[in-house]
Protein backbone atom coordinates (compact mmCIF):
# COMPACT_ATOMS: atom_id res chain seq x y z
CA UNK A 1 0.00 0.00 0.00
CA UNK A 2 1.55 3.25 -1.00
CA UNK A 3 2.01 5.73 1.98
CA UNK A 4 1.82 9.68 1.54
CA UNK A 5 3.57 12.11 3.57
CA UNK A 6 2.62 16.00 3.95
CA UNK A 7 5.58 17.85 5.64
CA UNK A 8 4.62 21.37 7.05
CA UNK A 9 7.54 23.75 7.86
CA UNK A 10 7.54 26.70 9.00
CA UNK A 11 10.86 29.04 7.79
CA UNK A 12 12.36 31.44 9.86
CA UNK A 13 11.91 35.15 8.51
CA UNK A 14 14.75 35.61 5.83
CA UNK A 15 16.02 32.16 5.92
CA UNK A 16 13.81 31.27 3.15
CA UNK A 17 16.59 30.94 0.11
CA UNK A 18 19.03 28.66 2.91
CA UNK A 19 16.38 26.81 3.56
CA UNK A 20 15.21 26.21 -0.48
CA UNK A 21 19.03 25.55 -1.51
CA UNK A 22 19.45 22.44 0.95
CA UNK A 23 16.00 21.18 0.85
CA UNK A 24 16.28 20.80 -3.51
CA UNK A 25 19.31 19.61 -2.88
CA UNK A 26 17.77 16.97 -0.09
CA UNK A 27 14.75 16.07 -2.88
CA UNK A 28 17.24 15.74 -5.82
CA UNK A 29 19.40 13.17 -3.57
CA UNK A 30 16.39 11.40 -2.53
CA UNK A 31 14.39 11.52 -6.19
CA UNK A 32 18.14 9.99 -7.18
CA UNK A 33 18.73 7.43 -4.68
CA UNK A 34 15.20 6.10 -3.24
CA UNK A 35 13.66 3.51 -5.78
CA UNK A 36 10.63 3.17 -3.42
CA UNK A 37 9.97 6.86 -3.26
CA UNK A 38 7.54 7.58 -6.06
CA UNK A 39 7.14 11.41 -5.35
CA UNK A 40 9.30 13.92 -3.26
CA UNK A 41 8.11 17.92 -3.58
CA UNK A 42 9.19 20.62 -2.29
CA UNK A 43 6.11 23.16 -2.28
CA UNK A 44 5.74 26.89 -1.23
CA UNK A 45 2.51 28.49 0.61
CA UNK A 46 0.77 30.96 -1.55
CA UNK A 47 -1.15 32.11 1.42
CA UNK A 48 1.29 31.57 4.56
CA UNK A 49 4.50 33.36 4.29
CA UNK A 50 7.29 31.54 4.99
CA UNK A 51 6.00 27.84 4.72
CA UNK A 52 6.99 25.36 2.87
CA UNK A 53 5.20 22.01 2.37
CA UNK A 54 7.30 18.56 1.33
CA UNK A 55 4.41 16.52 -0.57
CA UNK A 56 6.12 12.65 -1.00
CA UNK A 57 4.66 9.38 -2.00
CA UNK A 58 6.62 6.31 -1.05
CA UNK A 59 5.51 2.51 -2.56
CA UNK A 60 5.45 0.64 1.32
CA UNK A 61 6.24 1.32 4.49
CA UNK A 62 9.43 -0.12 3.82
CA UNK A 63 10.47 2.60 1.21
CA UNK A 64 9.28 5.42 3.82
CA UNK A 65 12.07 3.40 6.50
CA UNK A 66 14.47 3.67 4.12
CA UNK A 67 14.15 7.29 3.77
CA UNK A 68 14.69 8.48 7.19
CA UNK A 69 17.41 5.71 7.60
CA UNK A 70 19.34 7.65 4.91
CA UNK A 71 23.00 9.27 5.85
CA UNK A 72 21.77 12.60 3.55
CA UNK A 73 18.30 12.48 5.40
CA UNK A 74 20.13 12.38 8.84
CA UNK A 75 22.25 15.29 7.89
CA UNK A 76 19.93 17.15 6.68
CA UNK A 77 18.64 17.42 10.65
CA UNK A 78 20.63 20.31 11.41
CA UNK A 79 20.28 22.26 8.99
CA UNK A 80 16.54 21.68 9.05
CA UNK A 81 16.61 23.11 12.90
CA UNK A 82 19.26 25.90 11.96
CA UNK A 83 15.90 27.79 9.58
CA UNK A 84 13.00 26.53 11.24
CA UNK A 85 10.64 28.74 12.96
CA UNK A 86 8.57 25.92 14.78
CA UNK A 87 8.00 21.75 15.15
CA UNK A 88 7.41 20.65 11.75
CA UNK A 89 4.10 19.24 11.37
CA UNK A 90 4.02 15.80 9.85
CA UNK A 91 0.89 13.90 8.44
CA UNK A 92 1.10 10.24 7.24
CA UNK A 93 -1.49 9.19 5.00
CA UNK A 94 -2.58 5.57 3.34
CA UNK A 95 -2.87 5.38 -0.17
CA UNK A 96 -6.63 3.55 -1.30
Amino acid sequence: MTIGVIAVLRIQEGKGAEFEAFAGELAKQVRANEPGNLAYELTKSRTEPNTYKFLELYKDQDALTHHGGTDYFKAAGPKFAAVLAGRPEVEYLDGV
